[in-house]
């Protein structure tokens, strides 16, 4: 692995920060006041191709890879987690249609959502009582004449309220257990889909959280994602590879905070010397600095072998997880080290240790990325 990105990654990282300095920094702050969806934002994304960046050029995409989608979505986090976190699950559902759809359904769905025309899109896994456990899933599919009947409460689900189609998990076999789950593409005007409680969260509040009600939404044979049955097992895998979207969001958070508690710790003064010159703050620096060093590789090695088409699961679940908490410890030291000032929304790592948090639970919690490590540690051990 080279550690130096190509010349096309180097160009998407490139565009992905001069978007984030120039458009999503500057109102960061008032969008987290006023939880307004970045609309007009994502369109943009998907003008500048980074919202189809691992799908085919011919459905829209830019097919950059991982290596190039992990840079992108740490300069994006680093501008607005809530935006980057948008971005995310768009190219996560694009990526899972582009690779698991048929010709038809990828016609009629990815290049609409590399456009950023759809807005963005949405991945309708978890539910009240199915977070960690998606095999306890309640929402079924019941064969009718032509088609699937959809009905069940899907809960989480990112811009749910905003997003132009969804991929929707559901059980077509009560009696095969998790080999029973079948994955639907629905689209966001389809009869009997309803928005229900939208949630009131502590961080990413430009991105919408959404309840999504299904009541009997029918949906052609054809909207069925892979084969019956199938369907657990591409949840699975588009988790492997959101985690290392998720990983790069934690950095991006991350590295915006610590870049911020270096520019404060210079100019604040103390005992007549900047704070930075204090070994205990420049002590605290240097392990976020470090941590975050460790983060970063550890992720663009899971999106390396990702993309030279090698088994990524388990370096995918140690970069989220090694990623997010350390990202956690970073934004909280960062705002130790602005003190008071830390504590008020005039400084943004108020925000960014509100927005880090939810990287610890999403995408799959910190202690289910324990037990795919250590699945993966006994595996290849007995092997």
């Amino acid at each position: 692995m080279h550690l130096e990105p190509t010349e096309e990654q180097a160009l998407i990282r490139q565009t992905a920060r001069d978007f984030a300095e120039r458009t999503l920094l500057p109102k960061a702050a008032a969008r987290d006041v006023t939880c307004e969806f970045p609309a007009r934002e994502m369109r943009e994304l998907g003008k500048l191709g980074l919202l189809g960046i691992c799908v085919p050029e011919e459905l829209g995409g830019v097919a950059a890879g991982p290596i190039a989608y992990s840079l992108a979505m740490q300069e994006l986090a680093r501008g607005d987690a809530s935006v980057a976190v948008a971005v995310s699950v768009t190219n996560m559902v694009g990526e899972l249609i582009a690779n698991n759809g048929t010709p038809e359904q990828r016609a009629k769905w990815n290049p609409s959502l590399a456009s950023g025309a759809m807005t963005s899109g949405a991945f309708a896994l978890s539910e009240p009582d199915a977070g960690s456990d998606p095999a306890a899933m309640r929402t079924t599919a019941t064969k009718v004449d032509g088609g699937w009947r959809i009905d069940g409460t899907k809960q989480w689900i990112t811009t749910g309220d905003h997003a132009g189609v969804m991929v929707v998990w559901a059980v077509t076999d009560p009696a095969s257990h998790h080999h029973g789950i079948s994955a639907f593409i629905v689209g966001a005007k389809t009869p009997g889909l309803h928005v229900g409680r939208l949630e009131d969260k502590l961080g990413l509040r430009a991105s919408s959280t959404a309840q999504l009600v299904f009541d009997g939404v029918v949906v052609p044979d054809d909207a069925m994602l892979g084969a019956p049955g199938h369907g657990f097992g591409l949840a699975m895998m588009a988790l492997d590879g959101g985690r290392i979207g998720i990983s790069s969001q934690a950095i991006g958070i991350a590295r915006g905070a610590l870049e911020a508690a270096i520019e404060y710790a210079k100019q604040r003064h103390t005992f007549g010397k900047p704070i930075i010159q204090h070994q205990a703050i420049s002590n605290m620096l240097a392990d976020c600095a470090t941590w975050l060093e460790a983060a970063t590789l550890m992720t663009l090695r899971a999106a390396w072998l990702k993309e030279q088409h090698q088994p990524f699961s388990q370096q995918a679940a140690m970069a989220k997880l090694f990623a997010s908490e350390h990202a956690w410890k970073i934004c909280d030291i960062a705002l130790q080290v602005h003190g008071g000032y830390g504590y008020v929304k005039d400084f943004p790592v108020e925000r960014a240790l509100r927005d880090v948090r939810v990287t610890r639970i999403y995408e799959g919690t910190s202690e289910i990325q324990r037990i795919v490590i250590a699945r993966n540690m006994l595996r290849d051990h007995h092997d």
